[in-house]
């Protein structure tokens, strides 16, 4: 597996999500709160197909332009709430009633550590 840095890996991943249409694309940074990663990626798909690619999409662009497997994947073929861990980043793929349910935004973020993928710019950018 090549060395990449986190934040490299958060700007494809987003940019995966975005290409299938994922919405809320947030980038949570919680190196200061867990030793588990560096970043939560979270968006939402409308629905079980459309999550799938979502994931599919991910892995695909990251192994593509950064020579990285995920280390673990979850849940992609359900569609329902799908996790890819790339180590020092977690990507979470939600249909939006999981997403409400779970809501790991309210459990991680701070107000300091939360970007938001803007699509217009093809870049995340501070929430506040």
């Amino acid at each position: 597996m090549a060395e990449v840095k986190s934040r490299e890996l958060v700007d494809v991943v987003c940019k995966a999500l975005a290409d299938k249409r994922g919405k809320d694309i947030v980038a949570l940074y919680v190196r200061e709160k867990t030793d588990l990663c560096d970043y939560f990626i979270i968006a939402s798909g409308s629905n079980a197909p459309q999550i799938r690619a979502m994931g599919e999409r991910v892995e695909e662009l990251v192994e593509r332009d950064l020579a990285v497997v995920p280390t673990r994947t979850e849940g992609v073929r359900d569609g329902r709430w799908a996790v890819i861990d790339y180590g020092d980043v977690i990507v979470h793929i939600f249909n939006d009633e999981t997403r409400l349910f779970y809501h790991l935004e309210r459990l991680w973020q701070d107000g300091a550590n939360v970007e938001k993928y803007d699509d217009k710019a093809e870049k995340l950018v501070p929430l506040a």
